[in-house]
């Protein structure tokens, strides 16, 4: 795998663009097909018993509180849940046309083998390190349900502790370095004593 990589005409994937001005970090999973009524029944089931409060604005679209202690987070600092949203976008969901707009001039078939054509965001409304672990672990578990490829944007000087991790597949160097790879990359990742997903 390399780190100098990059995507042609476009510097960081579709889903990262949408969710910049979110007040936390974010996840985002490119998906290779849609995701099947059977895995959103599961998926809907695990968000539902990872949290405390949950809604479902649409199919695929659920805003929800995650309460850390139920993936394994150890949150001596918390206060309540924490606030996320879940998100899959694509034909027969929704967003369809940003979607089609932050994906159609950029080709991520070199990264990761594919073409999308659908993704699912993990986005975390609170920036403190607990939901930095949140949103790793829970974008993991996401993976585990739906598939998918998981981008991972990183600080420059963290690249090759990353793309060096089990998972990782493939990087992305400019103009924000992005690893892509399985839920295993998100897990390492998360244990790792230098963690920190960008905002």
């Amino acid at each position: 795998m390399t780190a100098d990589q990059q995507a042609p005409g476009h510097g960081v994937t579709g889903i990262a663009l949408r969710l910049v001005g979110m007040a936390g970090p974010s996840v985002g999973i490119e998906l290779q097909h849609t995701v099947p009524a059977s895995a959103l029944h599961q998926l809907r089931l695990f968000l539902v018993s990872v949290s405390d409060w949950f809604e479902e604005r649409r199919p695929g679209s659920f805003d929800l509180g995650v309460v850390a202690e139920r993936l394994g987070i150890v949150d001596s600092n918390r206060d309540g849940s924490r606030p996320f949203a879940v998100v899959v976008s694509g034909p027969g969901f929704g967003d369809e046309e940003m979607f089609d707009a932050e994906h159609g001039d950029m080709d991520l078939r070199p990264f990761i083998g594919f073409a999308p054509t659908h993704d699912v965001g993990v986005i975390a409304m609170s920036n403190g390190q607990v939901d930095h672990v949140v949103t790793a672990l829970l974008a993991a578990e996401v993976m585990d349900i739906v598939g998918g490829v998981a981008g991972v944007e990183t600080r420059r000087e963290q690249v090759a502790v990353v793309g060096g991790l089990p998972g990782a597949i493939a990087q992305m160097a400019d103009p924000s370095p992005v690893t892509f790879g399985s839920s295993e990359l998100l897990r390492r990742w998360a244990a790792h004593p230098g963690f920190r997903l960008l905002k």
